[in-house]
Protein backbone atom coordinates (compact mmCIF):
# COMPACT_ATOMS: atom_id res chain seq x y z
CA UNK A 1 0.00 0.00 0.00
CA UNK A 2 1.76 3.46 -0.45
CA UNK A 3 2.72 5.77 2.10
CA UNK A 4 1.25 9.14 1.99
CA UNK A 5 4.09 11.64 3.25
CA UNK A 6 2.88 14.69 3.92
CA UNK A 7 5.79 16.55 5.44
CA UNK A 8 9.34 15.08 6.47
CA UNK A 9 7.64 14.16 9.89
CA UNK A 10 4.36 13.17 9.09
CA UNK A 11 2.99 10.25 6.98
CA UNK A 12 0.03 8.16 6.44
CA UNK A 13 -1.25 4.55 5.69
CA UNK A 14 -4.63 4.93 4.49
CA UNK A 15 -6.82 1.36 4.28
CA UNK A 16 -10.42 1.63 3.54
CA UNK A 17 -10.90 1.48 7.08
CA UNK A 18 -8.68 2.52 8.91
CA UNK A 19 -5.29 5.08 8.60
CA UNK A 20 -2.05 4.06 10.15
CA UNK A 21 -0.29 7.84 11.16
CA UNK A 22 3.51 7.89 11.81
CA UNK A 23 4.71 11.04 13.16
CA UNK A 24 8.57 11.82 14.14
CA UNK A 25 8.96 13.24 17.95
CA UNK A 26 8.80 17.14 15.99
CA UNK A 27 5.36 16.79 15.92
CA UNK A 28 4.70 15.90 19.54
CA UNK A 29 5.26 19.88 20.10
CA UNK A 30 2.09 20.03 18.68
CA UNK A 31 0.53 17.64 21.55
CA UNK A 32 1.50 19.13 24.34
CA UNK A 33 5.12 18.26 24.17
CA UNK A 34 8.10 15.69 24.48
CA UNK A 35 6.51 13.83 27.31
CA UNK A 36 2.98 13.23 25.77
CA UNK A 37 4.67 9.88 24.22
CA UNK A 38 7.40 8.13 25.56
CA UNK A 39 9.18 5.10 24.61
CA UNK A 40 8.75 1.53 27.19
CA UNK A 41 5.76 3.51 28.67
CA UNK A 42 2.81 2.16 27.05
CA UNK A 43 2.69 5.92 25.59
CA UNK A 44 4.23 5.65 22.28
CA UNK A 45 0.93 5.70 20.46
CA UNK A 46 -2.04 7.78 19.98
CA UNK A 47 -5.40 6.20 19.21
CA UNK A 48 -7.43 8.45 17.10
CA UNK A 49 -11.04 8.49 16.76
CA UNK A 50 -12.67 10.93 13.97
CA UNK A 51 -16.12 12.40 15.99
CA UNK A 52 -18.80 14.89 14.06
CA UNK A 53 -18.71 17.06 16.58
CA UNK A 54 -15.47 17.11 19.30
CA UNK A 55 -16.57 20.31 21.40
CA UNK A 56 -19.99 18.23 21.46
CA UNK A 57 -18.27 15.04 22.37
CA UNK A 58 -15.76 17.28 25.03
CA UNK A 59 -18.87 18.95 26.68
CA UNK A 60 -20.66 15.28 26.99
CA UNK A 61 -17.23 13.98 28.67
CA UNK A 62 -16.14 16.66 30.16
CA UNK A 63 -16.65 15.55 33.93
CA UNK A 64 -15.76 11.87 33.34
CA UNK A 65 -12.38 12.82 31.82
CA UNK A 66 -11.25 15.90 33.32
CA UNK A 67 -8.60 14.26 35.30
CA UNK A 68 -6.87 12.47 32.46
CA UNK A 69 -7.15 15.10 29.86
CA UNK A 70 -4.09 16.13 28.31
CA UNK A 71 -5.04 19.05 25.64
CA UNK A 72 -8.78 20.73 25.41
CA UNK A 73 -10.19 21.21 22.02
CA UNK A 74 -7.83 22.75 19.89
CA UNK A 75 -7.40 23.78 16.13
CA UNK A 76 -4.42 22.08 14.88
CA UNK A 77 -1.86 23.39 12.64
CA UNK A 78 -3.19 19.87 10.12
CA UNK A 79 -7.05 21.68 10.20
CA UNK A 80 -8.10 19.28 12.81
CA UNK A 81 -9.70 20.12 16.09
CA UNK A 82 -8.34 17.76 18.64
CA UNK A 83 -9.42 16.82 22.03
CA UNK A 84 -6.90 14.43 23.75
CA UNK A 85 -6.84 12.64 26.85
CA UNK A 86 -5.36 9.56 28.35
CA UNK A 87 -7.58 6.34 28.81
CA UNK A 88 -7.25 4.28 32.41
CA UNK A 89 -4.45 2.17 30.86
CA UNK A 90 -2.09 5.56 30.36
CA UNK A 91 -3.00 5.47 26.06
CA UNK A 92 -3.50 9.10 24.76
CA UNK A 93 -6.41 8.86 22.67
CA UNK A 94 -7.32 11.75 20.75
CA UNK A 95 -10.75 12.71 19.49
CA UNK A 96 -10.72 14.80 16.27
CA UNK A 97 -13.21 17.08 13.55
CA UNK A 98 -11.57 17.96 10.95
CA UNK A 99 -12.50 21.98 10.25
CA UNK A 100 -10.34 23.84 8.13
CA UNK A 101 -11.21 23.13 4.27
CA UNK A 102 -8.00 21.03 3.67
CA UNK A 103 -8.65 18.61 6.40
CA UNK A 104 -12.69 18.64 5.62
CA UNK A 105 -11.84 17.92 1.75
CA UNK A 106 -9.18 15.12 3.02
CA UNK A 107 -11.93 13.36 4.90
CA UNK A 108 -14.50 14.02 2.46
CA UNK A 109 -12.81 11.57 -0.01
CA UNK A 110 -12.65 8.57 2.59
CA UNK A 111 -16.40 8.35 2.38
Amino acid sequence: MPVLRYTPDFAELQTPTATLAIGSTGTLQFLGGNSVAEPLQNRSAIIEFRVENVDWDYERLADFLQPYIVQHPTIMPWGNKSLLFRDPDGNLVNLFTPVMPEAIKKFESKE
